[in-house]
């Protein structure tokens, strides 16, 4: 069977994103790691369903799978890639649009150049709206039993549960043993993609993430965006935050408790295509 794709990228962040807008897509989670796999699919960290709104204030909808073929709440560097699919698809020619995604809503700005300004929500703290099991609320949490040491983090979600361990050089950091001992750890009911932060200059921070779903990818939006809130909160980071991942660099804003998360980064449009797959339902 034939599904039509675009290959888009965030920072190095890269997503399959499918038109359901005029044709519905429903795919399965075996077709959607076939879709995914780098050596037999496409290959990418997420795929992206564009589909019609199901908010009366929405412009559309937006479905996130992950590459294990689970369905993720909330993608900041698909986000911008969406916002530049929809316009260079002709789906609409607004400069900011409303999506409805499967926690809320989110709101996608075009800027100048191919960047793009998405509103994230407002960042959630409380360990049983993370979710977080066996911990009342704190700045930083504790657990014992990480691959053999002793783990300290931040906890908030910000659409996905984060995890945001502070070290002194991500280069060094043990981002493979570590990120998916505490992505599936019983603490985080329902996974968490772990952050690892080093802090800079009060403006700046470098960043590498393990995202549940997918692993270490090059760039994780929502997860820039939990790293920099953690820091602002702290009183270590200013509100505008540059962060550097390893595909590239993003900005988040943030003005403190209650209010928005903002992201801003690039979009980049790879290559458009067709695939025959064979378990894909539509």
């Amino acid at each position: 069977m034939s599904l039509r794709f675009t290959k888009m990228h965030g920072l190095g962040n890269d997503f399959v994103v499918l038109d359901g807008t005029r044709e519905s897509i429903t795919l399965d989670a075996e077709a959607a790691r076939a879709i995914a796999d780098r050596h037999f699919g496409i290959g990418c960290d997420q795929i992206l369903i564009v589909e019609p709104a199901r908010s009366a204030n929405a412009d559309f909808g937006y479905r996130i799978l992950n590459s294990d073929g689970s369905e993720s709440g909330q993608c900041g560097n698909g986000a911008r890639c969406f916002a530049r699919y929809v316009r260079e698809q002709g789906l609409t020619e607004k400069n900011e649009i409303v999506v409805d995604v499967r926690d809320g809503q989110m709101v996608l700005e075009s800027l100048d150049d191919h960047h793009y300004r998405v509103a994230l929500g407002v960042p959630v703290f409380e360990p049983a709206d993370i979710p977080l099991s066996g911990f009342n609320t704190a700045d930083e949490y504790r657990l014992d039993d990480i691959a053999g040491r002793t783990v300290r983090f931040a906890a908030l979600a910000i659409g996905n549960p984060h995890a945001v361990v502070r070290v002194d050089d991500v280069d060094t950091a043990d981002v493979a043993t570590i990120g998916p001992a505490l992505e599936s750890h019983a603490a985080f009911p329902a996974r968490v993609n772990v952050g690892f932060a080093q802090l800079v200059t009060p403006e700046r921070i470098r960043l590498r993430v393990y995202e549940r779903g997918a692993g270490e990818t090059l760039a994780c939006g929502s997860g820039a965006a939990a790293a920099a809130v953690v820091g602002i909160r702290a009183g270590v980071l200013d509100p505008s935050v540059t962060v550097d991942l390893p595909g590239g660099t993003a900005t988040v804003d943030w003005a403190g408790h209650g209010k928005q998360v903002y992201l801003s980064g690039p979009a980049e449009r790879v290559f458009d295509g067709e695939l025959l797959l064979s378990n894909t339902s539509r």
